[in-house]
């Protein structure tokens, strides 16, 4: 143990990496109580907080691996997490003494901590270290450091238990401040927007904050969008792809259709609009989350206010063009490259569980032509896409007693069934070498 607590405080940036390194292996594979009992006696915590605070880039990653090992014991979380806040080694004072490169260390490690199970997570919101994410970003005039601690912050609403404890937070707040801040940096802006629809694609996030910050948060995002249709094109593409997220969720998608107006228009009119490429590929992709798409079959469908509301503002949305009707609003997505067809089979397969769409798609024999095509798509993604968009169209054709009683339609069906059990690749119509029969030339 000696040698590591001296390579712990070495000038060796490759030496203090590997003594980090030991002390994790020794958590990790070495019997708890003698694990324990060495890190305790010998005073390793704080020699690992200087490689943390002062260490290189490899030398940090490998301390914070350490103390979340240490993390992972009861005695361990008395030590990281010390009742008494001026201790030197709480992670607090800590980060109040450090340079800024410093606390972001701090606060990355606090993240790593906070990942790693619903209890550590709690003693982390206990320890009101969450607060400091947001009292960084507040009070930094640093594009760069408020930057990292935004990613930081991204980081740590993927965690699935922390919906829970950010709703005891600001954080929904400080995010709508940002967005709604049109002096900060478009990049800053557009990283809030992302962090949103992270934490608001999970369902539990509406049942932990209150309706009022959800509905402020969805209006400083709805009222950028005044400011970005003519520039910030990647600001604008945030925008859309966080109301994506968001409403991949049950609640998310009827909140951003229920809106008055619905915030759901600016996604509806983009997915349609062929001027900008990925502001069109960002919507379709969106406009696939809200209807359904990623969703269990039992939660597709919304409320019948939401529903309502999405098929008038894509009736509304067509009859505004030349193509009149949604089945002609999809067939000229379905008609565009390959990325916007993949989104467009997306689409489809999500709201065709509306009996008005499953009417609008099946008569219209140009639609089933492309999804039945195998030759259409190229790529292992776009097969997969395309075969998904055909079981959804089938699926929704059987269960209307309408159209399967159709004879007309009913060659529609079959060319579905068939592209159906080919699957999404490696089924495709091979044809066989047949022999020629030609006059033998003659000399």
């Amino acid at each position: 143990m000696p040698f590591v607590l001296v390579g712990l405080g070495a000038d060796s940036q490759k030496v203090r990496q590997l003594a980090c390194i030991s002390i994790s292996c020794l958590l990790e594979n070495t019997d708890r109580r003698i694990a324990v009992q060495l890190v305790l006696q010998h005073g390793v915590y704080p020699l690992l907080l200087g490689c943390l605070i002062d260490g290189d880039e490899q030398v940090a990653s490998a301390s914070t691996d350490a103390i979340k090992a240490f993390a992972s014991y009861p005695e361990g979380m008395e030590i990281i997490f010390p009742a008494n806040t001026n201790e030197e080694t709480h992670l607090e004072s800590l980060a109040a003494k450090s340079s800024s490169l410093g606390r972001v260390r701090v606060l990355a490690l606090i993240v790593k901590l906070f990942s790693t199970s619903s209890s550590v997570a709690s003693e982390v919101s206990k320890s009101n270290l969450l607060n400091l994410l947001e009292a960084e970003v507040s009070n930094s005039n640093d594009t760069l450091v408020t930057l990292s601690v935004l990613e930081l912050i991204y980081e740590l609403v993927e965690v699935q238990h922390s919906a829970e404890f950010l709703s005891k937070t600001s954080i929904l707040q400080l995010l709508s401040s940002i967005i709604s801040n049109g002096a900060a940096e478009s990049i800053l802006r557009s990283r809030a927007m992302m962090i949103t629809g992270r934490l608001l694609s999970k369902e539990n996030a509406f049942a932990f904050n209150d309706e009022s910050s959800l509905r402020d948060v969805l209006s400083a995002i709805d009222k950028r969008f005044d400011f970005l249709e003519s520039r910030e094109a990647d600001e604008c593409e945030c925008a859309l792809e966080a109301l994506g997220q968001i409403g991949s969720s049950f609640q998310g998608a009827t909140m951003i259709l229920s809106t008055t107006p619905p915030i759901a228009r600016h996604v509806v009119d983009a997915a349609f609009d062929r001027q900008q490429h990925g502001k069109q590929l960002a919507a379709l992709h969106s406009l696939g989350n809200i209807a359904g798409e990623t969703r269990t079959e039992n939660t597709v469908l919304l409320t019948s206010a939401a529903e309502e509301n999405l098929r008038s503002l894509i009736y509304d949305k067509a009859s505004k063009t030349s193509k009149l009707t949604p089945s002609g609003l999809l067939l000229s997505v379905l008609q565009q490259d390959s990325e916007i067809r993949i989104a467009g089979y997306r689409l489809i397969s999500g709201l065709v569980a509306r009996a008005w769409c499953v009417m609008e798609i099946i008569p219209r024999a140009e639609i089933i032509d492309i999804v039945t095509n195998t030759l259409t798509e190229t790529t292992k993604m776009g097969m997969e896409a395309r075969h998904r968009c055909c079981e959804a169209i089938y699926r929704a054709f059987t269960s209307s007693s309408k159209l399967a009683s159709d004879p007309v339609v009913s060659c529609l069906a079959s060319k579905l069934q068939e592209a159906i059990r080919r699957g999404p690749y490696g089924a495709r119509k091979q044809s066989e070498a047949q022999p020629m029969v030609v006059t033998a030339d003659r000399f």
